[in-house]
Parts: C-alpha cells; structure tokens; sequence
C-alpha cells in the first residue's frame, strides 16, 4: 500500500529541517562565543550537574585557601612576638647578671630598674598584639579588652591564665581542609602569665630596695626566672614552628587540589574549539546544500506562470 506524498508534506518537512539546521548553527555559534559546550542545563543535564559539583568542589578549595591565608597571618605575627619577646627576655637576664655582681650602688640599681620596668611595659604591648583587630595571644577571646592589664601604678593585675579560660577556648582551631583543623595560635595561658610579670616586678623592686633592705640573692633568683621563661618561649616557638611546617604542606596540597578541580571543570564544561570550527563549517556547508534542495522542492505555483 503506498502512501501519497503531497507537496504540503514536503515543504513542511522542508522547513522542519531547516529549522534544525539553523538551531545546530546556532548551537556552534554559541559555543563560539562563549568556550562552553552547554549554557543552559537544558543543553545537557549531566554535564549541568557535573558542572555544579565541580564548581562547589572550587568553591571550598578557595575558602579553604584564604583560611590558611589567616592562619599563616596568625602564626606569622605570633613568631615575631615571641622572637620579640625572646629579645627581651634576653635583656632582662643581661641586666639581672649585670646588676647580681654587688659592685653597683643604689642610684645604679635604680637606673637598671628603670630599664627593667621599660621592658616589662614593652612585654605587656607584646602580649596584647593585634592582628586585623583581635588579640592573638587571648585564646577565643580575640575582641574586647586586652589579656594582660595594668593598673594606675603600672602592676600587672590580669593575665590570660587569669580569665578563666579553659581548654574550648584556649585553642584557635581553623579549618585548611577538608576533615582537617590547625592550631593557629599559642597557647595563651602558658607563657604571659600572672607569675611571668610577677618575676619581672619582682627583679625591679629587688633592684630598687634601698641599702638596708636589698637582697643580693633576689638578683640570683631573677636570672633563674628569666632563664625559665626563656625556656617556655622557645618551646612554645619551636611547637609554633613545627605547625607552621605542616599549613606549608597542607597548602601545597590545597593548591594541587585547586589545579585539580579547576582542570575537571574545564574538561567537563570547556569547548574543544577545534572541534566547534571544523562541526561549524561543515554544518554551513550542509545548510547551504539543505536550502539549494528547498528551492527545487518549493515547486512553481499557477502565480508563477500567470507573469
């Protein structure tokens, strides 16, 4: 049985080729334009939702990212205080030794004692560093009043040991992968503590206790104490120093992450321009073919010979 082939059946087929001609060049001039293989999810779903994995997976390395930005500015500030205060410390534990050696009179003493007390405010500033507006050595306690205080005679009267800060909110923890925290601070209550000034107000009032009342072996005893504290510091920078060890492996391996997202997402979403080029002028030349055959198709009406 045949079926009738009208001429309305072939310029309605004529036409709805035509018109996947045009979208299929359109599609390549999209490409084009744009370097991707789809811009809308309808183009292709499965590569729209890769996309969006992809895109979120990006997404979290950056973050990531800037977070061990913020912790390498924490650690960064936080060595260079305690570089600062190993200095001091130093100092104090010259002049301690210098003054321990009973030759220096009382109005010496007090000059070495003026030094002392300069040095204990220098300390004090140190202890109460900021970084982007939060105190770096005050655990979670970043904002408000600083961790160490002085009162109207210059005494020491509150320190981080002091505040009542416990274990959840010594410890600044900032996340630099995925499943993994570090440290980013020093432990606030292990190395400006209540006793750490105490020993420093204590070598100066030895120092300036008059002929009757000093002690030379509270000179002794202050070298011991500085000796000690100098000994904290460099433990709590060499532990500061072995984590900033570990965020420079962790942001290497954020940053081979981020080439790695950023080369799936491509491959999942880029054009292959190449491919657009040659598919764009062979689909040109198969509509140039495609409208020299509708033109033989539309055959001449009764208009056509009544001319």
């Amino acid at each position: 049985m045949w079926m009738r082939v009208t001429q309305g059946m072939l310029s309605n087929n004529m036409l709805r080729n035509m018109s996947n001609s045009y979208n299929s060049l359109g599609k390549y001039m999209d490409q084009l334009a744009t370097g991707k293989k789809i811009n809308k999810p309808s183009d292709d779903p499965v590569v729209a939702m890769k996309g969006m994995n992809y895109r979120s997976e990006l997404k979290n390395v950056e973050q990531y990212q800037r977070n061990i930005s913020e912790v390498h500015n924490w650690m960064d500030n936080s060595d260079s205080a305690l570089d600062q205060t190993t200095s001091t410390l130093h100092r104090l534990r010259e002049l301690a030794v210098q003054s321990a050696n009973g030759t220096y009179d009382k109005d010496q003493r007090e000059a070495i004692a003026a030094e002392v007390d300069q040095l204990k405010e220098h300390l004090v500033g140190i202890s109460n560093t900021k970084v982007n507006g939060k105190y770096i050595f005050n655990g979670t306690k970043t904002t408000g009043d600083g961790p160490v205080k002085l009162d109207a005679n210059g005494m020491v009267i509150s320190t981080p040991d002091q505040e009542g800060l416990i274990d959840s909110k010594k410890t600044v923890l900032i996340e630099v992968s995925r499943g993994t925290s570090i440290q980013a601070n020093i432990d606030p209550t292990s190395i400006f503590t209540k006793s750490f000034f105490e020993e420093i107000e204590n070598f100066s009032s030895a120092l300036k206790a008059d002929e009757v009342n000093f002690d030379q072996s509270k000179l002794g005893t202050a070298i011991s104490k500085m000796d000690d504290n100098i000994n904290v510091v460099v433990n709590a920078r060499a532990d500061l120093g072995a984590r900033m060890n570990r965020l420079d492996l962790i942001e290497n391996r954020v940053a081979d992450q981020e080439v790695s997202a950023t080369k799936k997402m491509s491959d999942n979403e880029d054009a292959d321009m190449e491919k657009v080029m040659i598919g764009l002028t062979a689909q040109e030349s198969i509509h140039r073919a495609a409208l020299s055959a509708g033109a033989r198709v539309i055959q001449p009406t009764l208009l056509d010979f009544l001319r």
